[in-house]
């Protein structure tokens, strides 16, 4: 009997294979902003994603301007990386920055009792950030301290970057170095206070947040953009408190949110994993779009206008560490699968695009979903590098209405009982997408199909526009768990795609079991 059901769902899932899928865009509508910032990334005092990710000293032989690696610069810029949150995470409610300006012979040290008990030399402090911004051109995120911190502590930090005239602070900084101001919009006032950040009550983290922000203030031109400390995935009390609460002094409310295959005992591999595991994991991606949309109906209460943006600053795929690696390090390797889960998370921040303006995946380089990994004088972009490469197209573009019939997949089987995965499958949607316009008038359409196995066929009909061309990129392997490394670092990449054909204003794509690909169509 086992057997006969075991058929019966193969026989199911290669029907719903062969199914069509269908995406109506709604082309000569859209009123929506798909802020760039939603492809905006995250920087902690992590393992290696800043000392031997971003920094590496002026004395190291591997390229550098200030210290600052030439080549990550160059890849991020290749991404057209739009923010930058700094310095955390966990570690910014440690974080005293007075610690990490001036000479740096003369900085104090200090143990990351958050991250692996290691000495943190505060070699790369406010300074270097902002250099940092300012050579891949991305707008600051700057996280301040409430957890361990004083009112006053963070007030003369936004001072001592952002006053541009006479004032203790602003002295302090022209003597280390900076005559002028920075401009820095994004501010964070701490980060995670229900767990890490303090162990707070909503309640009382929403009086000290209103205390904070007071004296978090706007000198000269700069405007601060103030990001209060949100959710923990579903709790959506917080939201309710905060926004109740505060959310008059706020602009930004921070959402929380990791996609963890198994248990937070047991995560699970980031490479040595089935197809079952692979299903279960994208199964819990996509409860971010339950996430958004009930955390924006309870700020629509509050909010109907829409003022205070939602921001899911931290977002990614959490494994357990590579064997053999520092477990505070959260080091991991980046499959195919993290592709989906990239491509995912970002078509369902698009599609809440009047809500979500900003959004951090976690994080940048050498930690949890990294874009980028580095070895002494090494690199290697990963397949979620390069989905923020093809989203790119995105960027401040006009979102588009759409209307998706996708097939279901579901996994074939129950997962091994002697793993952290074995759940029954609810069956997910094949294909997730989203579509935007941009300012030449040209639609950008990126499709995620999820299915392990099976080509994807979908017809694409756009409506209230003529099409005449349509082209596209890919990104696409021969298995789920394949990556890149730094001896094979090309493994998974960014292709040419050919599998759409344009006929009677109606576009049939196939696509490649588990891809990513965006269309460009004009």
């Amino acid at each position: 009997m086992k057997h006969f059901f075991f058929t019966i769902a193969l026989v199911a899932a290669f029907v719903a294979a062969r199914g069509q899928n269908k995406l109506v865009i709604h082309a000569d509508q859209g009123q929506t902003t798909i802020s760039k910032h939603n492809n905006g990334h995250f920087a902690e005092h992590l393992g290696h994603c800043i000392y031997g990710g971003f920094w590496v000293g002026e004395d190291s032989p591997i390229p550098n301007t200030r210290g600052i690696r030439n080549d990550v610069v160059a890849a991020l810029k290749e991404i057209s990386i739009p923010n930058l949150r700094w310095p955390g995470g966990c570690f910014a409610d440690e974080y005293h920055w007075m610690d990490g300006i001036g000479p740096r012979a003369d900085r104090p040290r200090m143990i990351n009792t958050h991250w692996g008990g290691v000495v943190e030399d505060n070699s790369f402090g406010t300074h270097e950030f902002l250099d940092l911004c300012e050579q891949l051109g991305c707008e600051p995120y700057i996280c301040g301290n409430v957890g361990s911190g004083s009112v006053e502590e963070m007030s003369k930090w936004v001072e001592y970057i952002t006053f541009d005239g006479e004032s203790p602070m602003a002295n302090l900084r022209k003597q280390n170095g900076r005559e002028k101001p920075w401009k820095v919009s994004f501010w964070g006032v701490g980060n995670e206070n229900w767990g890490c950040g303090g162990n707070m009550t909503a309640a009382f983290y929403a009086d000290l947040y209103r205390r904070y922000a007071t004296y978090c203030r706007n000198y000269g031109e700069n405007r601060l953009f103030k990001i209060a400390g949100g959710a923990n995935s579903a709790d959506y009390n917080w939201t309710e408190t905060l926004m109740r609460d505060a959310g008059g002094q706020m602009q930004g409310l921070s959402l929380h949110h990791y996609t963890v295959p198994g248990s937070w005992g047991r995560k699970g591999s980031a490479t040595n994993f089935n197809e079952n595991e692979y299903l279960s994991t994208i199964e819990k991606t996509l409860v971010m779009n339950e996430l958004l949309a009930r955390h924006s109906n309870i700020m629509d209460r509050f909010d109907p206008q829409k003022r205070v943006a939602l921001v899911p600053d931290e977002w990614g795929a959490w494994y357990d560490v590579e064997p053999g690696t520092n477990p505070g390090f959260l080091f991991q390797q980046n499959t195919l699968r993290d592709a989906i889960i990239a491509g995912t998370n970002l078509n369902i921040f698009n599609n809440h695009a009047d809500r979500v303006r900003m959004a951090n995946i976690a994080q940048t380089i050498n930690v949890l979903q990294a874009v980028l990994l580095t070895k002494d004088e090494k690199i290697v972009r990963t397949p979620t590098y390069w989905v923020f490469w093809l989203y790119k197209a995105h960027h401040d573009a006009t979102l588009l209405p759409t209307a998706l019939t996708a097939n279901r997949v579901a996994q074939a089987a129950p997962a091994q009982a002697n793993l952290p995965f074995r759940r029954e499958s609810r069956g997910i949607d094949a294909i997730n997408a989203s579509a935007s316009r941009d300012a030449s008038g040209k639609i950008h359409v990126t499709l995620v199909n999820v299915d392990p196995k099976n080509e994807q066929s979908i017809e694409i009909e756009p409506r209230g526009t003529t099409v005449k061309r349509v082209s596209g990129h890919a990104l696409v392997s021969s298995a789920i768990t394949d990556h890149n490394t730094f001896d094979a670092p090309d493994r998974v990449a960014v292709k040419p795609f050919n599998g759409a054909r344009l006929a009677k204003g109606v576009v049939t794509v196939k696509l490649p079991a588990c891809s990513v690909v965006l269309l460009e169509i004009e």
